[in-house]
């Protein structure tokens, strides 16, 4: 079956994924009623509406050639395409009453999907100078810019108080954090070390900000991550879970192991982080899911899986996990999206 997509505001209607329920894997003691909500192609980043009734995510999948942003029920019915079906887009996430959705897009700069990054320099990141971020009704129309400066604007996620939006841009030079109002408006810079902080997102108190950072010291990692900057990517093999004030004062590092730890979410008790790790895997090919307290202690695992487990993100009231998955997939490399119910 050929799928027509008509005009820049076209929204396409596909049938859902009906769940599967799977055991979760032997160690996994916080999870149960372990759901599959997609099938096929690489399905990630999916995050909870404000209301906890949809998912907003990431997918490349047939008949497109890169990430689209899609929405769903919570049982993997309702899928519909929510981004303009041009470009590249990434990081899509809910606004305040869920009537509006925000994500990054390429599309203004092309309507093609943009050449992926170079490997021959290594595992890199890349940092499509084509994005801004934009916000669209729930349904994909009416599509308006948040951001319009040169370079890359992107990972914007949205303060549980409805308040603000942080995100990670480029327009100083260097890859930094940002907050600013929901309408684009008072942007406020929030780091200003050298290096990459990036993938963050507030507290449920909507007081402090949990991201990614990797703050390169010696002469020669300083110069790599430079020229790599210069080439719009970045290496993402060392980085470590930071907490912050909303305002960007009282920085601190949570993990210290020299891997790469992403996708950092708070737990609802405001006191405790879930994130992505390969730090038990020595070639670094191995993710799973791990909490952690502020303060870098409790450390435990939480996912036992031997390919990738990431991008976790639990339901206001805690009694969920949603996250991606290369597990069951049909073929290596494949990523779903799951949900559970969280047991303490």
């Amino acid at each position: 079956m050929k799928f027509f997509v008509v005009g820049i505001l076209a929204v396409l209607v596909l049938a859902g994924f009906e769940n599967n329920t799977i055991a979760p894997l032997p160690g996994e003691k916080h999870l149960a009623n372990l759901q599959q909500l997609t099938s096929g192609g690489e399905n990630a980043e999916a995050y909870f509406s404000f209301d906890q009734k949809k998912l907003i995510f990431q997918s490349t999948r047939s008949p497109y050639e890169c990430d689209r942003i899609f929405t769903m029920n919570l049982d993997g019915t309702g899928l519909r395409m929510v981004s303009t079906g041009k470009g590249r887009t990434t990081c899509g996430y809910f606004l305040p009453g869920d009537t509006r959705i925000l994500y990054a897009s390429t599309h203004e700069g092309s309507p093609l999907c943009p050449a992926r990054p170079d490997m021959s320099q290594g595992y890199v990141w890349a940092l499509y100078k084509d994005y801004d971020i934009y916000t669209a009704r729930a349904d994909g129309l009416d599509v308006k810019p948040l951001t319009r400066t040169p370079g890359y604007d992107a990972e914007a996620t949205v303060s549980p108080d409805g308040k603000r939006i942080v995100f990670t841009s480029v327009r100083d030079g260097d890859l930094e954090l940002y907050s600013m109002n929901l309408d684009g408006s008072d942007v406020r810079r929030l780091t200003h070390e050298k290096g990459y902080d990036g993938g963050a997102y507030y507290s449920p108190d909507s007081k402090k900000i949990v991201y990614r950072a990797h703050h390169p010291t010696e002469p020669g990692d300083v110069e790599r991550y430079e020229k790599l900057l210069a080439q719009g990517l970045i290496e993402p093999r060392a980085l470590e879970i930071m907490v912050m004030d909303a305002d960007g004062s009282n920085k601190r590092q949570v993990t210290s192991n020299g891997k790469a730890n992403f996708a950092p979410y708070f737990h609802p008790d405001g006191k405790r982080i879930i994130f992505a790790s390969n730090m038990h895997d020595p070639r670094g090919r191995n993710f799973d899911l791990y909490l952690i307290n502020l303060d870098g202690t409790g450390l435990e695992r939480v996912t036992f899986n031997e390919t990738f487990d990431g991008f976790p993100m639990f339901s206001r009231d805690g009694s969920r996990l949603v996250f991606s998955s290369n597990r069951h997939g049909k073929r290596p490399g494949e990523t779903n999206v799951f949900i559970a119910d969280w047991k303490p």
